[in-house]
């Protein structure tokens, strides 16, 4: 999923942070002494209360589970909407378990691995007071193509009649692909061939269930109703977010839902990341979701150590290239950007090589399929030594591109910013005519998907959805991702081979039988890729939660991050 604000912190932080990381990342509960040191999992009623209060430069866009594509809200949507299934919600290694959350028992899987069939939980109700039945289930599968969900293409593409969904979103109709049966409460969703990651798909927010008479349009700033502990109250982009309680939910599965502590989330927006950091530091916020500016990281570091929880990530910065628009539609051109990038520079804007480190691969370390590669370091070899601005320079000349303009799209806030300050120079360097367009993080995501605004260099970010290779290669890199003039074309290079694409559609087939020789035809798909160059791996980032002295049971989800609902604030 695409994350809209990185997480900077630089080695000043570093030393004193250490003692936090060991225990964040481990157990999933942190170093600090308000939090619950035995980790358990039982509800502790004296903790329920208060109001938590999160800040953030910027909001995150439509506020539609099944259209939004970032973290920022798929960490709220975690404790506000439910699919058939769920990722479980506790800390460390055991959050990418998927467990039945709307479905009372995991799915019974039967036509060789096609068919899906679920038994729905009893007395869930949605915040708007109408009970959960099957036709929401099937009415909310035919909206994911209504809406033209950023993932209808790729993660629910196999269910039967989704290809005419795809092509005519408004008539979708899933009639053989996802059947209720009211009477039984059974829902079955069949698919053309047999998905390994299927139930993967359906853990996340893009299959959140929803009220079947929700809008078939994204609902943008209008909440839509909930099944989870909390339901959003208001929302205004340009001022807060305010989350209350779902006054009709009752704690179905402790692993899959369970209830909140606080009574209130309040989320601000607008502010700076200066005065984000002061509200936290004053017991004025709980949590912020920005960068720290540098010159507070050593403050943070020292006096607030207890407060700040560091933990790798699954993810990777990267700068995409745009294939179909010169000066990158030339293969030599892409090349010399990833010849010529200086890695280190950029983890030094990052933060720091406690929180980052260089990035050659587009398969995160740590993650299936990742192999130990370079394809692009002065010397050769598997890691990342230094950039060859020689080689880079001969590239230029070779493709005949030098002096042409390249525009380069980034957030506007201070640690973006700074790394595309450093892209433009370079390509300055390089011959190139640069220009650097900082947009807001609440549009630049989308703004660089529409190839109507002909975007030829972009910087983002992708953190998993769930942990499986084709979640950074196919999701990002198919044919199926790439859909020209819409705010949900995920490929934002624009790169489409149809040769690597049957190469991933093979590897997605031996998946299901024999996941380590899957993984390992994907290790050499993504050095395939690096080879067409259309995207430059930059730094694979670890993750500051800089919180309140008042907030305790910090919980750490490797699959959504920092388990908001289950902070106490009392």
């Amino acid at each position: 999923m695409y994350r809209n604000a990185g997480r900077l912190a630089a080695a000043t932080v570093a030393l004193a942070l250490t003692t936090a990381a060991c225990s964040s990342s481990g157990s999933g509960s942190s170093s600090n002494p308000s939090t619950s040191a035995s980790g358990s999992s039982a509800f502790q009623a004296q903790h329920r209360g208060g109001t938590l209060k999160l800040v953030a430069h910027a909001a995150a866009g439509s506020f539609d589970p099944q259209v939004n594509y970032t973290l920022q809200y798929w960490q709220l949507y975690q404790t506000m909407y439910d699919g058939l299934l769920s990722f479980k919600k506790v800390g460390g290694q055991e959050s990418f378990t998927v467990v039945p959350d709307l479905a009372a028992a995991l799915p019974k899987v039967t036509n060789g691995g096609k068919s899906y069939t679920f038994t729905l939980r009893k007395g869930i109700t949605f915040s708007n007071g109408k009970a959960l039945t099957t036709a929401d289930v099937v009415a909310s599968f035919e909206r994911i193509f209504k809406v033209s969900s950023p993932t209808a293409g790729t993660f629910y593409n196999g269910i039967v009649g989704a290809d005419a969904c795809l092509k005519k979103p408004a008539t979708c109709t899933l009639a053989k692909g996802v059947t209720g049966d009211a009477k039984a409460n059974t829902v079955t969703i069949n698919l053309t061939a047999p998905d390994s990651e299927f139930e993967y798909k359906l853990a996340v927010p893009h299959a959140s269930i929803l009220p079947a008479d929700s809008p078939t349009k994204d609902a943008g700033t209008k909440p839509l109703p909930t099944t989870g502990p909390y339901m959003a109250a208001s929302y205004d982009p340009n001022r807060e977010l305010k989350l209350v309680r779902n006054p009709h939910f009752k704690e179905w599965s402790r692993e899959a839902e369970p209830q909140g502590y606080p009574d209130v989330i309040d989320y601000t927006f607008g502010q700076t990341v200066e005065s984000e950091v002061t509200a936290v530091e004053n017991g004025q916020a709980d949590w912020m979701y920005d960068p720290p500016p540098a010159d507070r990281l050593n403050e943070i570091g020292t006096k607030y150590a207890s407060q700040a929880h560091v933990n790798p990530l699954t993810a990777f910065w990267y700068a995409t290239l745009n294939v179909n628009l010169a000066p990158f539609n030339n293969k030599l051109a892409r090349q010399a950007i990833n010849w010529a990038v200086d890695r280190s520079a950029v983890v030094r804007l990052y933060g720091g090589t406690n929180l980052a480190s260089p990035a050659c691969t587009i398969l995160p370390p740590g993650f299936p399929g990742h192999v130990d590669s370079c394809a692009y370091t002065k010397g050769g070899g598997t890691t990342w030594k230094a950039a060859d601005l020689a080689k880079a320079k001969a590239l230029v000349k070779q493709s005949g591109t030098a002096g042409q303009e390249v525009g380069i799209v980034v957030q506007d806030d201070d640690v973006n910013k700074s790394i595309g300050q450093y892209l433009q120079s370079l390509l300055t360097q390089l011959g190139y005519k640069a220009t650097l367009k900082p947009l807001s993080g609440n549009i630049q995501f989308t703004y660089i998907q529409n190839t109507k605004n002909k975007v030829q260099l972009a910087l983002t970010s992708w953190y998993q959805d769930y942990p499986a290779a084709s979640d950074f290669l196919n999701v990002l890199l198919s044919c199926a991702s790439y859909h020209p003039g819409s705010d949900s074309s995920i490929n934002i290079s624009g790169f489409c081979d149809k040769g690597v694409d049957a190469k991933m559609q093979t590897a997605l087939k031996t998946a299901q039988t024999d996941l380590k020789s899957a993984n390992t035809q994907w290790g050499a798909i993504d050095q395939q890729i690096m080879g067409e160059s259309p995207v430059v791996p930059l730094i694979n980032p670890k993750l500051i939660d800089f919180t309140s002295k008042r907030v305790g049971d910090y919980r750490f989800s490797k699959q959504f991050y920092m388990l908001v609902g289950q902070l106490w604030v009392k």
